[in-house]
């Protein structure tokens, strides 16, 4: 078996992630007369409204808790993947970006919940059958476009994050698991790779939570464009920052919190961020 440079792996990802985008190109035109002409109204929310979603998003899990466990098994199943990929293919400095990065892409594996809470909203009967809707939805193409960007957003991370491994504990693969853990935690070059990861990735997921904390649910709702969909989900992020900033934190935490043990808590952890993000889109856009 070939071992591949992270940096090579980084840049194919990339490559791959920027193609998929330009062959998608063609599906996004739609005539301009089937998209809402009314500007979207972006609200002021505060902490307690983030208590609030999130209250919201802990009853839609528990009142559709079957289906979305169900749904939930897809998360912990996939990182777990991605580690075997990673080991599987000598490439064990990748590990960390490749799970922590799902974070980048999560609005999109969220999508099905946001649909299931849609439902519940309105009154209508929601199983994780449910989620499928989503691929007859008018905006599918619209959704399918903002999936595309956010994979470019994660393989350009994965690009950075194997330039960084490069540039401080790199070029050479680590020979074992226990000699990269000493290297990262008891080496200059490794505690630099970390400060530098770390920053890195909060950049990135800073700018994911920017264009796409609403932007995903107002396009499952609402006939409109992408670039107004971002717009709003800037313009949410902009109006409320600490809030938001909050969100972004909590977001952080769960995720961290639900990768223990071996990525089980996501299958809860998941669910309910993802029911609770609709919420709040419904909070801050009118």
């Amino acid at each position: 078996m070939t071992i591949r440079n992270p940096v090579e792996w980084g840049i194919d990802a990339v490559r791959g992630a920027a193609n998929g985008v330009g062959a998608l190109g063609t599906t996004l035109h739609r005539p301009a007369a089937q998209f809402e002409t009314s500007t979207p109204i972006v609200r002021q929310i505060g902490f307690a409204d983030l208590r609030e979603v999130l209250a919201k998003g802990f009853q839609d899990f528990g009142a559709y808790r079957t289906d979305v466990i169900f749904i939930g098994l897809i998360y912990p199943l996939a990182g777990l993947v991605l580690a075997q990929f990673a080991f599987g293919n000598g490439m064990l400095p990748m590990l960390f970006p490749l799970v922590s990065g799902f974070a980048l892409v999560g609005p999109v594996a969220a999508i099905g919940l946001y649909e299931m809470s849609r439902r519940r909203e309105q009154g209508l009967e929601a199983t994780w059958a449910h989620t499928l809707d989503v691929a007859r939805s008018p905006n599918f193409g619209a959704i399918l476009g903002l999936s595309l960007i956010l994979a470019v957003i994660f393989a350009l991370w994965l690009g950075v994050a194997a330039l960084i491994y490069r540039y401080t504990l790199g070029p050479a693969l680590p020979v074992s698991v226990s000699a990269f853990v000493s290297d990262v935690f008891t080496t200059p070059a490794g505690w630099a790779m970390i400060v530098l990861g770390v920053g890195a990735g909060f950049l990135f997921a800073l700018m994911v939570l920017a264009i796409s904390v609403v932007s995903f649910p107002m396009l499952l709702d609402r006939k409109v464009r992408i670039g107004t969909a971002v717009r709003t989900s800037v313009d949410v992020v902009r109006a409320n920052p600490g809030p938001m900033l909050a969100w972004g934190f909590i977001v952080a935490c769960a995720l961290v919190l639900g990768s223990l043990p071996a990525l089980l808590g996501l299958i809860v952890a998941m669910p309910v961020l993802g029911h609770a993000t609709w919420h709040l889109y419904r909070r801050a856009v009118g």
